[in-house]
């Protein structure tokens, strides 16, 4: 198949490795021309996947509207809040039967829109029925070294869901299929918050007593969250919920765990980023999910938390005893 992937991070870029490892064609697309002509040369994509040599499939372009043209398939990985100015000058390219998949994970953050809304506002309606969205507890640099991943990839069409999962899914890599788009995008992108709440504790020092209930309540607050945008419950006791959650609140792959490691061991929000040369998801997904709990009346106290330690400076020891001081309740979503 001839397949396009839009975004050359260490996730995109392991995609499509992975796509074109399966015989694929596939041109991965990246914002910087110079990392285009690098990965060209050595077949190493030294910003975001230096592990790794690229298979003999892969091309490489920055030019976004020849990348997407004639494509059988466009895997849509850019950073969340990119999305949309990327699907608006891409879009045009599509064919006409190109099936869209996005595996990007995080809400805009002035819009309040998942990746599902941003592209079906961008999109001609007749697209909508087909989009899909792919989701689950993958670490790059795992998938990348062949190591058995499995994923979820979720659409409202029942032949596309299909199709996306034979496309996705290699010895390794095993996809399984869902119908609630709400619920996969929202467990992919507020996991990521309460990752951070984890390497908080953990940068404070304390145990796996504190993991494990940021782990389990952080899980409650997400489905209290996904009802209410229309989620099914059981889907966040799924590979895209809860396998999602635990892989990035204990693995030391995850870089939201290590953001919250650092703001616990007392260093400022700007001075970890500036030291980052890839994108924390879950920063931006922590103002966005408190400005969507908000807007739809949901109680989310460690989402609420990290967004004071993030965008209000509150000590996280400070806001470790708020949580807890909190006035006592039956457990329950």
């Amino acid at each position: 198949m001839n397949i396009a992937v839009i975004g050359a991070g260490s996730w995109g870029t392991t995609l499509a490795d992975l796509l074109a490892r399966k015989g694929n064609q596939v041109t991965l697309w990246a914002y910087e021309a110079d990392l285009v002509e690098r990965m060209s040369a050595s077949r190493v994509n030294d910003l975001y996947l230096p592990d790794t040599v690229l298979h003999e499939n892969l091309a490489f372009s920055s030019d976004l509207p020849q990348t997407v043209t004639d494509r059988e398939v466009v895997l849509l990985v850019p950073p969340s809040q990119v999305m949309a100015g990327l699907i608006r000058i891409a879009a045009p390219h599509f064919s006409e039967d190109a099936l869209i998949i996005s595996a990007s994970k995080g809400i805009e953050t002035e819009t309040l829109r998942m990746m599902s809304e941003v592209l079906e506002d961008e999109l001609p309606a007749a697209r909508h029925e087909g989009l899909t969205f792919l989701s689950g507890p993958s670490f790059a640099k795992e998938v990348a070294a062949g190591m058995p991943t499995a994923v979820v990839v979720a659409s409202r069409d029942p032949q596309q869901v299909l199709r996306a999962q034979q496309i996705m899914s290699t010895e390794s890599f095993r996809t399984y299929t869902n119908n609630d788009i709400i619920g996969v995008e929202l467990g992919g992108a507020l996991k990521n918050v309460i990752a951070l709440a984890a390497g908080v504790a953990d940068g404070l020092g304390f145990g796996y007593n504190s993991r494990a209930a940021l782990i389990t309540r952080g899980l409650a607050e997400i489905t209290r969250l996904g009802i209410a945008k229309g989620a099914r419950p059981d889907t966040f006791a799924g590979l895209a919920g809860m396998g999602d959650l635990v892989l990035t609140c204990t693995g030391d792959l995850s870089r939201n765990r290590s953001v919250g490691i650092e703001l616990g061991r007392g260093r400022s929000l700007e001075e970890i980023m500036s030291s980052m040369n890839m994108v924390a998801e879950g920063v931006k997904t922590t103002l966005s999910t408190y400005r969507l709990a908000v807007k739809l009346g949901v109680e989310v106290p460690i989402t609420e938390q990290m967004y004071r330690i993030l965008y209000e400076g509150k000590p996280p020891r400070q806001a470790v005893s708020d949580l807890m001081a909190r006035d006592l309740k039956g457990e329950g979503f």
